[in-house]
């Protein structure tokens, strides 16, 4: 066993070592794509850090933290009503900021508590597969057809295999109904309106607070009239929010006024001295974030405002490392394409076009499969997608990889099949496989 480890490390010593020497510094095409790396990095980060990823880290520290595990479980059990616990499945995952392993454990615990193999696994698919977040980044940066086509697909795959597998399965869930037993579920800290009123106060802000600007300049079109009152409307909410705090999570007022009080005054002093429109609002945003961070913090009177932030801050140090190392991967891959700027990367576009390119049944299959089998951690899949569009890829097999990827990792496929065994774990893996290859060749067709 010592003799493999020391291998190991001289194997990575040799192969680290004739990287660095071989490297083609004089080469074209390698410096090109570390230009295309900062470029996309610095983009990521002056666009979407803040104004997405903040916000997006403290609306799932709410669903770890306010929603009690014992009301989330009460909707997936054997006694809910099937069309109750299959759409609550379904859309889970507008709720959840999770990838194919953070679900795991969610997956597992009401797998195992009871919860129907088709509701569990419509869960399983649909919570990695398409969050707020990941809706708003695919329909900002890869077209509103294709975050449409993506939210939709995503939602009728997870019913539609969560039926299959129910039926497949069907014997042993009637078993498993007879001999389940009733799950008691614990009382809620607080009415669930509440919650759910502080929870999409959060949501619509992130939502407007990324509203996009339309794709043709019609200034009578509701679109763009919400874009042009996007920051009015931010504000309106940022004040409910500010009454949710004091209301609901019982912060002393005092503390939320002195924040509303120094937010407003940082947005107003970036409008003053930020001439760049984009750079401007990240000021105020940081700013209220991090005076919500200190008065959940300090806060003494419930314990679970604090853990909250903590939640907000665990999901932060889990995702950015991999946002950003699928950011820096996609472009130097695959190259930079924003804001009409185009930089390529080392990939060459011949090689992606032949491999994804158009709508043959053979690319959307293989965009498919390897997505399957690749780990894509929480909206790396949009800016590597970005990439794989410009250097050749159709749209067909993009939505394909949407479907498939995200959902899908070659250790969640590991965990699952310890969870539910292995003939299911491979009947799940193909029918999002299958699933997600129709997808992209229907969709590639008539787009």
């Amino acid at each position: 066993m010592e003799t493999k480890k020391e291998l190991r490390i001289l194997f990575w010593m040799i192969a680290i070592f004739a990287m660095v020497f071989f490297l083609p510094l004089g080469s074209e095409r390698l410096m090109t794509a570390i230009d295309a790396t900062l470029d996309l990095s610095k983009w990521y980060a002056q666009e979407h850090v803040v104004m997405c990823l903040l916000p997006a880290f403290f609306i799932a520290g709410v669903i770890a933290v306010f929603i009690s595990q014992g009301a989330v479980l009460k909707y997936f059990g054997a006694n809910a009503k099937k069309w109750l616990s299959y759409t609550v499945a379904a859309v889970s995952g507008a709720i959840l900021a999770v990838c194919s392993c953070t679900i795991l454990p969610l997956f597992t615990s009401i797998y195992k508590r009871g919860a129907g193999l088709g509701p569990a696994i419509a869960f399983l698919y649909s919570g990695p597969a398409i969050s707020i977040l990941s809706i708003i980044l695919t329909w900002r940066i890869l077209g509103t057809e294709m975050g449409v086509a993506r939210m939709i697909g995503a939602v009728l795959f997870s019913v539609v295999i969560g039926l299959i597998m129910a039926f497949i399965y069907r014997k042993e869930e009637k078993v498993k109904k007879e001999e389940q037993m009733n799950i008691t579920v614990p009382p809620a800290k607080r009415p669930m309106s509440q919650t759910m009123f502080h929870f999409f106060i959060l949501v619509l802000i992130l939502v407007f607070a990324n509203w996009g600007a339309p794709a043709v300049d019609d200034t009578s079109s509701v679109w763009y009239y919400l874009f042009t009152y996007k920051w009015h409307i931010t504000g309106v909410l940022a004040l409910l929010f500010a009454y949710s705090l004091i209301a609901i999570l019982k912060i002393k007022w005092q503390w939320v006024i002195a924040g509303v009080v120094v937010t407003a005054g940082s947005a107003a002093l970036a409008s003053l001295f930020i001439s760049n429109p984009k750079l401007a609002p990240l000021v105020p945003m940081v700013v209220g974030i991090a005076s919500l961070s200190l008065m959940t913090l300090l806060d003494k009177h419930d314990p679970e405002n604090r853990e909250w932030t903590l939640s907000a801050w665990g999901f932060a140090k889990q995702i950015m490392p991999l946002l950003a190392i699928g950011v820096v991967t996609a472009g130097f891959l695959l190259g930079s394409t924003h804001d009409n700027t185009a930089i390529a990367g080392v990939i060459p576009n011949e090689w992606i076009a032949w491999a994804v390119g158009g709508n043959s049944l053979l690319s959307n299959f293989f965009a498919s499969f390897t997505g399957a089998f690749m780990y894509f951690a929480t909206l790396t899949e949009v800016p590597i997608i970005q990439g794989l569009l410009a250097s050749g890829m159709g749209k067909g097999p993009a939505l394909a990889l949407l479907l498939a990827g995200p959902s899908l990792s070659l250790p969640n496929m590991l965990v699952i099949r310890g969870v539910m065994g292995t003939q299911k774990t491979i009947v799940y893996v193909t029918l999002v496989i299958i699933m997600a290859t129709i997808s992209g060749l229907v969709y590639g067709t008539f787009f």
